[in-house]
């Protein structure tokens, strides 16, 4: 199983700032380790244990924002689709100023 953690808080203010590291953090020390900005997601031996994992992500949460904690098999996970943008070329190299025939 996989738990996989997704929150959208608020940073306005420093004291919301400092909830939103504690929360990270907090992630950080259960075993989530970071996929996306804002997503976090940990694997899990068994249903029994991602369900501890959710009563932790449960309460790390700060007072503001939205968290939403997604359990998912090791089947569905391997299932994902990963795309990347585009990578960058070097640049073609100039020509030579002068060419002799």
């Amino acid at each position: 199983m996989w738990v996989v953690a997704m929150f959208d808080l608020p940073v306005d203010t420093k004291a919301a700032r400092r909830e939103y590291t504690l929360f990270v953090k907090n992630l950080k020390r259960d075993g989530f380790t970071r996929v996306q900005y804002s997503i976090y997601a940990r694997h899990s031996s068994s249903k029994e244990n991602a369900e501890a994992h959710l009563g932790r992500v449960k309460g790390f949460l700060p007072p503001d924002g939205e968290v939403r904690v997604l359990t998912i098999t090791d089947k569905q996970f391997e299932r994902m689709s990963v795309f990347w943008g585009k990578t960058r070329k070097p640049p073609e190299k100039p020509p030579c100023q002068l060419e002799l025939f």
